[in-house]
């Protein structure tokens, strides 16, 4: 999940679409998820204004739209498929178990050509399961070190361009009694996130080239033993374990003016500006320099094959993904365009908010996403956010919990397979 979280919830509305036999008509259903904080700005006003604009174009198409908070969404489409009333699309967090039980049309079965070849080919490729493209990019997002520049001031340093620095940066910032020198959240909340950049850092990740999992790889137990030596042990993460902070608690505190540096996304340039926070941002370090890649995140789109619609549900999407829509909904939710026409615009664009965007869109076609094409990645990721915080207290073993969970992959992989 691109980790934004509403208190929203939609009543969704069951039941295969369309009206009457024989009639022309077609209603198509779409469940969503919502990237607002308030009534104000949910996306069901989004989805609503964009489903009026298309009906007004589209006689005989209606558009039929429930967006429930990221707390539910994912359930209650599940529980719409297993009750045999599918979507006919939703816009959720994963696709591939769908795609696995033959559930999902693929993309080129719905999309124009020119939509299709707009994505951005890390995107694109990242929704592929068994080699053919099944999730479609929606909403995108990237990571990269964000530092309280009047903090750094006072403390006479400058932001760090590799592991060595930010850890001195963080001794530095500790000296002059900054309660988070580096905010480090591998609480249950989105520890997968900060485990996978930090994997990057280091010159791994989850997988390698081919899909298979490498977290209990050298590589990875080295970048853990150095977090709990250099930083961790030293008392340069704050007061909270890490196993026990959670993101929304970071970014709250880096508001609050708390936090010398954390890896944060977009999102926190709206809460820190609206405390006064005066911040940078630069590239994740690694281990010897700048990271092999930053850490992406994907949302997904997808059509679900139960009710026949494919030829309504592709142009309407070839509508979604027009590039004035998705600029739209892009600078609504401070996210990234999941498309080259619209990366382009923003990128191209001097406005304030899409100027501040500029270093994440920077890094997005060179990310590297989960590994969201693999079945077992929900079991693998909920099995990260519960140990991995034990990897980094002062009598964990980082080489015991990472080949622990490799095992736990490996077996979660092999019975996906089977």
């Amino acid at each position: 999940m691109i980790a934004v979280v509403s208190a929203l919830g939609m009543t969704a509305v069951l039941g295969g679409c369309g009206s009457g036999a024989g009639s022309s008509d077609v209603t198509l259903k779409l469940v969503a998820a919502d990237y607002g904080d308030s009534p104000a700005n949910s996306s069901q006003k989004y989805w609503d204004a964009l489903a009026s604009a298309y009906e007004a174009k589209h006689p005989g198409v209606k558009v039929d739209v429930s967006v429930y908070s990221w707390n539910d969404v994912d359930r209650k489409v599940k529980e719409m498929v297993d009750a045999g009333h599918a979507p006919d699309m939703a816009q959720i967090g994963a696709y591939a178990d769908y795609a696995a039980q033959g559930k999902l049309y693929q993309a080129s079965d719905l999309l124009s050509i020119a939509t299709q070849a707009d994505f951005l080919s890390t995107l694109s490729d990242a929704g592929q399961w068994n080699h053919l493209q099944y999730g479609i990019p929606f909403a995108a997002s990237t990571r990269v070190l964000f530092y309280n520049k009047t903090l750094f001031s006072q403390a006479g340093i400058t932001p760090p361009s590799d592991w060595s620095e930010l850890a001195a940066d963080a001794k530095a910032l500790k000296a002059k009694g900054v309660r988070y020198p580096y905010a480090l959240p591998l609480g249950p909340e989105e520890a997968q996130a900060e485990t996978m950049q930090w994997l990057l850092g280091g010159g791994d990740g989850y997988t390698d080239d081919v899909g298979t999992y490498t977290i209990g790889s050298e590589q990875n137990i080295e970048t853990f033993t150095w977090l709990k030596d250099e930083l961790v042990g030293k008392g340069l993460t704050g007061p909270v374990a890490p196993g026990k902070l959670n993101r929304a608690a970071a970014f709250a505190a880096f508001a609050d003016g708390q936090v010398g540096m954390l890896n944060g996304h977009p999102t926190l340039i709206q809460q820190a500006a609206k405390k006064g926070v005066k911040f940078g941002t630069v590239p994740m370090p690694g281990r010897e320099g700048k990271a092999k890649a930053s850490m992406g995140v994907a949302d997904w789109m997808m059509a679900f094959k139960q009710n026949g619609h494919a030829e309504q549900v592709g142009k309407f999407l070839d509508f979604v993904y027009s590039e004035k829509n998705v600029l739209s909904f892009s600078r609504e939710y401070g996210l990234l365009p999941v498309t080259m026409s619209a990366s382009t615009a923003m990128s191209e664009s001097d406005a304030s908010a899409d100027k501040q965007l500029h270093p994440f869109l920077d890094q997005l076609p060179y990310s590297e996403l989960y590994p969201v094409g693999k079945t077992s990645w929900a079991a693998v990721s909920a099995d990260v956010k519960k140990e991995i915080g034990k990897a980094v207290t002062p009598t964990g073993s980082p080489a015991g919990v990472l080949t622990r969970l490799q095992a736990e992959a490996t077996a979660a992989d092999s019975e996906a397979s089977n």
